[in-house]
């Protein structure tokens, strides 16, 4: 299933973190902590303003992106968890 967001909304999966500490420790997955970065799948059109102008967005499919932890909606498409976002939740991107 495709996904084609709207407006400011920016659709992101989250990158996983290390499961594991630098001394070998495997932290299970109810202790951790979910990651606050992803990459950008898909952007919507933009924020329309009140004249009725569309504001294109600076994100883009593929950017790697820092977002508050509890940011967002996460939804479940074809099993993959996902995290709906609008554009000015999305913290910077990654370089």
């Amino acid at each position: 299933m495709a996904l084609r967001p709207l407006n400011d909304r920016v659709i992101v999966k989250r990158l996983e973190n290390e499961r594991t500490t630098e001394s070998g420790i495997v932290i299970p997955d109810s202790a951790a902590e979910k990651p606050d970065q992803g990459e950008v799948i898909a952007v919507g059109p933009g924020k329309r303003t009140d004249d009725g102008k569309v504001l294109s967005l600076d994100v883009k499919a593929g950017d790697k992106v820092l977002f508050g932890k509890y940011a967002g909606q996460t939804v479940k498409v074809d099993g993959e968890e996902l995290l709906v976002i609008r554009e000015e939740e999305i913290l910077a991107i990654v370089e």
